[in-house]
């Protein structure tokens, strides 16, 4: 299935939202009345668009030279991205754009790029928000890399194995339904899963919203073919193996620089009995955490965990379109004396039915005694919206405000204090300008032993998208600084990318990343792939 993409934001372009006035009158109160910005056109920007190093080339697959379609792919879904395609400031686009439909044709296109000096930029779904589809001006000419002609079922379901394989350009809603015809699913849904694909979860070691019961791609990713400059990488099946490191793990997170995934094999099983999604309200932000802490060890069978800090929860109060009812609920949490403090919690429960009935009551038990209450409708609310609330990003930069995330995961010794000093660091990330910020965060994804950390941070957009951009710097540089302070993850699910390049080496060390430069050498002595993308000492060689 082949779908418009909008250009310059999120999603299908036929897709609007609006903001809730509660909505934006908070973001008034909190950042201060903006203005929205002019846009520059579709055509403008095309004819803003180099002209190609590659004109009048040919390969042995589509392959375009037209401007329009290069600035599709000259960008991904990060904040930077959207500046420079909002604004008409794109200083570099792919000088052609292939879409090979085999193994065959991508491994020509390895070989033609390592003759003749050229850059390849694999390009799934173009989901990446840090970067890592983004182009760069460059002195050897770009070729992006569509994966989306390799898509569709390769090998029908092992019906006693459940493992299926499936083209790397397989887009998320595409996956499910080639599982559900054999009665199978995958159960991977990160909140891009309507434009993302099967090879870049692979890339980018994504998480799920519901990893906690699926399992994070990792998981599920069993095996397949990757075509790498130095030859293909075939990763058979296996259930386990103990036969020395597994080579999955080179691919796993590689995000291109290593080759260009074709086929991905994978773990398939059939959907749960019943799947229900409850929400509660805690008091504060303490017994939330407490009660985040208690489920991620308790062994229940859980698809997922989310516990909003009390400023998400204010603003998810405030998006609530339905007045009367937003009315209605603010009146019941305060009836149950939970006030601005409260923290509103989201648990999925999946299995057969006399499991999750079971689960159900314990979990209640579990936050009644941290002195939650349940909030009926909040979990029909987030499944209804869990991939609409994307458009928002559209809706927000229309009303004047920019808007970006990160994530990051920590050991629960030190989510509540890193949970608070990001938050703390971006709101007053601008003070200088006498500009405010506006941040909250959320746990997403639990774990025995501490969870990942999720924020959302917005601030106003300026006049002069060069200042907009700066203000997006200082920002990632003050809650990265803040993350490498507290040996934290730099990313959880989104990926390295160019964005998270200049940070890897607090995580992995000098000689690991000794050992990753080296690794990338075997597979792309001539530096053929992702030039960088992942990590920064790569890009100009």
């Amino acid at each position: 299935m082949t779908r418009s993409r909008r250009w310059n934001g999120w999603g299908d372009p036929t897709t609007q939202t609006t903001l809730p006035p509660t909505a934006l009158a908070l973001l008034e109160r909190a950042v201060g009345p903006a203005v929205t910005p002019a846009d520059a056109s579709l055509d403008m920007v095309v004819m803003s668009i180099p002209p190609s190093r590659l004109e009048g080339v040919t390969v042995g697959c589509p392959w375009t030279t037209d401007p329009e379609v290069r600035l599709r792919h000259a960008r991904g879904q990060s904040l930077p991205d959207w500046i420079a395609l909002r604004s008409g400031r794109v200083p570099a686009a792919p000088d052609a754009v292939a879409f090979p439909g085999s193994g065959g044709q991508v491994r020509e296109l390895l070989d033609r790029a390592g003759r003749d000096g050229w850059t390849l930029l694999p390009f799934g779904g173009g989901t990446s928000v840090v970067g890592g589809v983004t182009v760069e001006p460059s002195d050897r000419p770009v070729v992006s890399v569509d994966l989306t002609n390799l898509r569709g079922l390769i090998r029908s379901p092992d019906s006693e194995s459940g493992l299926v394989t499936l083209g790397a350009g397989t887009m998320g809603p595409d996956v499910e339904a080639e599982l559900v015809r054999h009665g199978l699913t995958l159960g991977h849904f990160p909140q891009s899963f309507e434009w993302s694909t099967l090879g870049g979860w692979v890339a980018t070691r994504s998480a799920g919203q519901e990893s906690l019961g699926a399992g994070r791609i990792e998981r599920l990713f069993a095996g397949g073919r990757i075509e790498t400059p130095a030859g293909p990488l075939v990763m058979p099946p296996f259930p386990a193996s103990a036969a020395g490191p597994d080579l999955r793990e080179l691919v796993l997170g590689s995000e291109g620089r290593v080759g260009i995934i074709t086929e991905v094999t994978v773990r398939a099983v059939p959907p749960v009995a019943r799947s229900i999604v409850r929400g509660y309200s805690l008091p504060d932000q303490e017994r939330a955490l407490e009660l985040g802490r208690t489920l991620a060890r308790a062994g229940l069978p859980l698809r997922f965990v989310r516990i909003s800090t009390s400023a998400e929860t204010t603003t998810t109060l405030a998006q609530v379109r339905d007045d009367r009812r937003r009315a209605l609920l603010v009146r019941y949490l305060r009836w149950r004396r939970h006030g601005t403090d409260a923290c509103f919690v989201l648990v999925g429960i999946g299995g057969p039915e006399s499991i999750v009935r079971a689960t159900e009551g314990e979990v209640a038990r579990l936050v009644s005694r941290q002195g939650g209450i349940g909030v009926p409708g909040l979990g029909a609310a987030w499944r209804r919206e869990r991939f609409r609330a994307a458009y928002l990003r559209n809706a927000l930069w229309d009303a004047g405000y920019a808007t970006d995330t990160l994530e990051t995961a920590a050991p629960w010794s030190d989510v509540p204090e890193l949970v608070d000093e990001l938050d703390g660091a971006l709101r007053d990330g601008l003070a200088a300008d006498g500009e405010r910020v506006l941040a909250f965060s959320h746990l997403s994804h639990l774990y025995p032993s501490g969870s990942g950390i999720y924020t959302t941070y917005l601030y106003r957009i300026a006049a002069d998208p060069d200042l907009s951009l700066e203000r997006w710097r200082r920002l990632k540089m003050a809650a990265s600084e803040a993350i490498v302070r507290h040996g934290a993850t730099i990313s959880h699910q989104h990926g390295v990318g160019r964005d998270h390049a200049p940070f890897l080496a607090h995580e992995k060390g000098t000689l690991g990343m000794e050992a990753l430069t080296a690794l990338i050498d075997r597979f792309d002595p001539d530096g053929v792939m992702a030039r960088g993308i992942l990590l920064t000492d790569m890009g100009d060689r």
